[in-house]
């Protein structure tokens, strides 16, 4: 039975295509400088209309859809560091309200204007959104506090906009959260709890790549 909850709702839908920026003296290309937009956008298989990476190794595909972050740590950030940070300040596709990494599991459903969408892995932060923000251990701090966003696949292709409802269709009957898989990535191969991780490649939701990297650590 879906599950219609107003807590949920879309606070900015984002997209951009990848830009040119020096960090480090250096040139880097990064699709992180996204922009608000108004009015429907399409949401295909691999991304949204619109948008782009500007590393397909480590980006983009279908388990990296669509990334989601969670508007209730913007205080946080803005507290602590100390600066204006507005959304996408994550280079997030969708800022959401009501969807946090503690209680969103791998698996999730959901109905989100006219896509059906499934929780696929936790945002894993690196370094680009140092190179945004100026702030050089900020993927460290993001580990640190768990407050990752995460990634979203796209089970059925469709149009949203930002006065889309969120409709959950589906619990995962795994239980694990993002914020329970994004702690073992963190905690690395040598140190991460391996019943835990057993018990995450359980769940078949959870994306490839994720499995492949807990399955090499558990060989």
């Amino acid at each position: 039975m879906n599950q219609v909850d107003t807590a949920y709702r879309i606070v900015s839908v984002n997209v951009g295509k990848p830009i040119t920026v020096e960090y480090m003296g250096k040139p880097l290309t990064t699709g992180i400088h996204k922009r608000p937009i108004e009015g429907e956008v399409f949401v295909g298989r691999t991304q949204m209309e619109g948008d782009g990476q500007g590393d397909l190794k480590n980006h983009g595909g279908p388990d990296k859809a669509v990334c989601v972050y969670p508007v209730e740590h913007y205080a946080y950030w803005k507290r602590e560091l100390g600066i204006p940070m507005e959304c996408p300040a994550f280079g997030e596709n969708l800022t959401v309200s009501g969807l946090l990494e503690e209680e969103v599991c791998i698996g999730d459903t959901f109905e989100i204007g006219g896509t059906v969408m499934q929780v696929a892995q936790p945002r894993f932060p690196c370094f680009k959104i140092a190179s945004k923000h100026g702030v050089t251990d900020f993927p460290a701090r993001v580990l640190d506090t768990g407050y990752s966003g995460f990634y979203l696949r796209v089970l059925q292709e469709g149009v949203l906009d930002r006065q889309s409802s969120i409709v959950k269709r589906e619990s995962s009957p795994g239980g694990v959260t993002v914020a329970a898989v994004l702690r073992q990535l963190a905690l690395g191969r040598k140190r991460a709890d391996r019943e835990e991780i057993a018990r995450m490649l359980e769940v078949e939701a959870l994306a490839s790549t994720v499995k492949e990297q807990f399955s090499n650590w558990l060989a």
